[in-house]
């Protein structure tokens, strides 16, 4: 197989070592399969000799067309979303299954696969609470797009970016999983350094779920001083009537789950180049991708807060993006309270 060809821990990370040679291979994939759905041993012995990625591949762009019928037909642009947060574990799911079909060693990709899962866990959790499985539920902010481009931009824009483009990220994401797979004939167990980054991994999904909880939290409480004006002991009706969350890790970043889930994907685009002794390699694409689309996301997301609370410009003004800036250390280390918490507003 040619994913076993490699000569030196440097080439696993080579896109033009291992991904470029098997590309042929996407375009014999969709006729073998043909020929062999009556014998599952022809289609695993397809599975097997095929490279993993050109496999997952062919997946995504699969997918590709399935969300762009189905979401001209529905007229409802989330169909991505709903799997956001599902197809990186199972592109994780199929580098083991195919490490271990072909033998090889899979520890770093076992502590991998077990923080995507949980990330996976965390983010499907909270997209299913707010509603995002719910018939007919769809981002806000796609109606938003669609009204300023008008509907034949927007048609474009859902083949080539909501429907393709999208598809493609989250497979482009797992990459480091892929070197990490082509990599294990060369490495032995895990080391100290592999543990770090597992641990790195985990913590940063415990901060995302603890910013999640408490946007939850403000939220819910918000609603309900709003429709019965009772007030919950943890919050202050001059923090409930600003309409968004200001305390705990949101008094240190507008977006700590953002900022959370851009570090998680640069550290296992690290963890990779670690596992193959490279200083950077062609994975940093998903990473950086991503990174990209949370920066336009999180744009539309600020200036959409901006027109609906007035207190948003003083928030923005106090507290960082992602990243605490140097005053607010300061004040916190000086014991100030959270930011603009002794403003009132009318806006619910």
């Amino acid at each position: 197989m040619e994913l076993l060809a490699m000569q030196s821990l440097a080439d696993c990370a080579s896109f033009d070592k291992t991904i470029h040679p098997n590309l042929p291979q996407l375009y014999e994939l969709p006729h073998q399969i043909l020929q062999s759905l009556n014998s599952l041993t022809a289609l695993k012995e397809i599975y097997q000799n095929s490279d993993p990625f050109v496999t997952a591949l062919a997946f995504s762009l699969l997918l590709a067309p399935t969300f762009l019928i189905v979401s001209e037909f529905n007229k409802n642009y989330s169909q991505v979303d709903r799997l956001w947060s599902i197809l990186p574990s199972i592109y994780n799911i199929h580098y083991v299954v195919y490490a271990r079909i072909s033998g090889l060693e899979t520890e770093r990709l076992n502590h991998l696969l077990a923080f995507s899962i949980a990330w996976s866990l965390r983010l499907t959790f909270n997209y299913y609470r707010k509603g995002g499985y719910n018939r007919g539920s769809e981002d806000y902010r796609w109606a938003i797009i669609q009204k300023r481009l008008g509907p034949s931009l927007f048609f474009l824009l859902n083949i080539f970016f909501i429907s393709l483009a999208q598809s493609l990220l989250l497979l482009l994401l797992t990459t480091p999983a892929y070197i990490m797979l082509v990599s294990s004939q060369f490495m032995g167990k895990m080391s100290l350094t592999d543990y770090m980054f597992t641990h790195a991994l985990v913590g940063l999904v415990i901060i995302e779920f603890v910013a999640d909880q408490q946007q939850w939290d403000f939220q819910e409480a918000k609603k309900l001083y709003l429709n019965s004006a009772q007030k919950p002991d943890q919050y202050k009706p001059e923090n409930l009537e600003r309409g968004f969350v200001v305390t705990g890790l949101w008094s240190w970043s507008r977006h700590p789950n953002f900022a959370a889930e851009q570090a998680i994907w640069i550290i296992v685009y690290l963890w990779g180049c670690w596992t193959t002794r490279t200083l950077y390699n062609w994975t940093l694409v998903g990473a950086a991708s991503y990174i990209a689309l949370f920066q336009a996301s999180t744009r539309l997301t600020e200036l959409l807060s901006a027109q609906k609370y007035p207190e948003y410009a003083l928030y923005r003004k106090d507290v960082g993006k992602f990243l605490p800036r140097l005053n607010q250390i300061v004040t916190k280390i000086n014991g100030s309270r959270p930011p603009n918490t002794e403003k009132e507003s009318k806006i619910k």
